[in-house]
């Protein structure tokens, strides 16, 4: 998979160096984006060794190990540890990945660790998701059902009906797909995003779901579901193997049929 890399930023400047204790076999450098807006200062690049025999096999670990044992200030969100939550989001070598799945080993030479892309930062690398979660809430990302809901049961699937839901609810909602995308960097304030979109095509999809029609119609315009322009980023980025950019291509033939 082609990295994807931030631009070189001259504003970023060198920052604090923590070199590991001598005598360490196996050393990793590690040069982490820090940034805290409240103190005025300009971001910077701190750089720390770690010595690899005390910490464990992802970059993670390593931030973990990090913070603990050379710089407690540093900023990052986490909670899992297991791919699920989420939290740990990051670029990490090039790439938007989850920081607790990266494996140290799959990467050469320095680790460099920034916050996602074209977001605002709040402290080093935990950026503001609050405007792509209201972007989320405004797709309704729960069933929508005008039929009373049966008695003493779920509502039922065929196993043809379920099969459709694969590679569209196992969404985390790290927004690795949404900080890839070209289209949300500059069109953010009206284009929902690949993670938005898909979570709407979730429920589209849902055999459950009685609002497919109105959902369709809600994103079908310029700004909306076709500011998509096939780039692809988003399925190269997501961290759990999903095609966000195949689901919003379906979205788009459900619109299309719509017009017919």
């Amino acid at each position: 998979m082609a990295k994807f890399r931030l631009p070189r930023n001259s504003r970023v400047r060198v920052g604090k160096a923590h070199p590991v204790p001598q005598g360490s076999a196996r050393r990793t450098r590690f040069k982490i984006y820090r940034h805290d807006p409240d103190s005025g200062a300009g971001p910077r690049l701190d750089t720390f060794e770690v010595d690899r025999d005390t910490c464990g096999e992802m970059v993670l670990d390593a931030l973990i190990t990090i913070k603990d044992d050379m710089d407690s200030t540093l900023v990052f969100r986490r909670s899992c540890r297991e791919g699920v939550c989420g939290s740990c989001a990051m670029n990490i070598d090039g790439v938007n990945t989850l920081a607790c799945t990266k494996p140290l080993d799959d990467i050469s030479g320095d680790v460099r660790v920034y916050p996602l892309p074209h977001m605002r930062v709040i402290r080093d690398l935990v950026t503001d998701i609050s405007h792509v979660y209201g972007q989320l809430a405004s797709v309704k990302p729960w069933l929508r059902s005008q039929s009373a809901a049966p008695e003493a049961r779920e509502r039922l699937q065929s196993p043809d009906e379920r099969e459709k839901l694969d590679g569209l609810y196992e969404c985390i909602l790290c927004f690795c797909c949404q900080t890839a995308c070209p289209s949300y960097w500059w069109n953010s304030e009206t284009f929902p995003g690949p993670a938005v979109l898909l979570q709407a095509y979730r429920w589209v999809a849902d055999s459950r779901d009685e609002a497919g029609d109105e959902r369709i119609a809600e994103l079908d315009g310029a700004d909306e579901l076709f500011r998509c322009r096939t780039i692809v980023n988003c399925t190269n980025a997501c961290p759990k193997g999903l095609n966000p950019a195949r689901a919003i291509a379906e979205a788009k033939k459900r619109a299309a049929q719509s017009h017919r």
